[in-house]
């Protein structure tokens, strides 16, 4: 899917961990952040991502997942750094 920016679904894709880590420069940054002002696709992988981060980084212990839980869904979203910190 391509839209009037220079930018695809694909490259979104591919740069997700780099622009959620804010380690982009502020030019493809702004251009990811047009192209998912029109492709709800795009828009609800970026928010999903967002708010999974939030949810397991903030977690207190009584709410959190159980343990392999955790750690299946750290590797998936390739948080293993997050998972350290704990």
């Amino acid at each position: 899917m391509t839209h009037e920016h220079d930018i695809t679904c694909q490259n979104i894709l591919e740069n997700l961990n780099t622009y959620i880590d804010g380690e982009l420069g502020d030019e493809i940054c702004a251009d990811i952040e047009a192209h998912i002002q029109t492709c709800l696709d795009c828009r609800i992988v970026v928010n999903t991502l967002k708010k999974t981060i939030e949810l397991c980084k903030y977690a207190d212990s009584e709410s959190s997942l159980p343990v392999e839980t955790r750690h299946r869904l750290f590797a998936k979203l390739n948080l293993e750094d997050y998972e350290k910190k704990d």
